[in-house]
């Protein structure tokens, strides 16, 4: 039941469109390679991207675990950078 609750989460709580384009770029991935990731055209992305479609179903879902973890990623490695040695 746990990861039909996870599902759920990530379905409703996909970041506004300016959100994951910083989130993207915070990870250094680029469009056309999260497209390709998620097997859709750049444009999709730049359209999630910019507020003018979204994603649906199980492609909303994938968007969101990647963005997800691309959050967490990026937020693990700061936080090693700024603990002192």
């Amino acid at each position: 039941m746990t990861d039909l609750a996870d599902e759920v989460r990530l379905m409703v709580t996909l970041p506004g469109p300016a959100e994951r384009k910083v989130i993207r770029q915070r990870a250094r991935v680029t469009t056309v390679r999260m497209a390709e990731e998620l097997g859709v055209q750049p444009l999709a992305v730049k359209r999630w991207e910019n507020g003018t479609r979204e994603p649906r179903g199980e492609l909303r879902l994938r968007y969101a675990r990647l963005l997800r973890m691309f959050a967490e990623i990026v937020e693990a490695a700061e936080h090693e950078a700024q603990v002192p040695a």
